[in-house]
């Protein structure tokens, strides 16, 4: 129940977004496997999406793939972040 006056407060984010970043090529999709792996294992929930169009993955300003973004920050380029980091960035997120 709302009072008149009272602060309007946004509902509860559902989850979070993840972006992998990179063409297709065989790190790429590994590390969009780790991903759903690693949520999976965690009950994480949130949205991954795997962006292959360069023009988008070049606004993120890297210069090789694959990278990954979290909630908007680019938190890895060009290398396999290990699956323990991937684990810490990915529950840091979703608290």
């Amino acid at each position: 129940m709302k009072f008149k006056g009272e602060p309007i407060r946004p509902p509860a984010p559902q989850g979070f977004e993840v972006k992998v970043l990179g063409p297709g090529c065989v790190n790429c999709e590994r590390l969009e496997q780790l991903v759903r792996n690693v949520m999976a294992a965690e009950g994480i929930v949130g949205m991954l999406e795997h962006v292959r169009d360069p023009k988008e993955i070049s606004a993120y300003g890297i210069l090789a793939t694959p990278g990954l973004v979290i909630n908007g920050q680019l938190r890895c380029a060009g290398r396999m972040p290990s699956e323990k980091q991937l684990r810490e960035w990915l529950l840091e997120a979703s608290l």
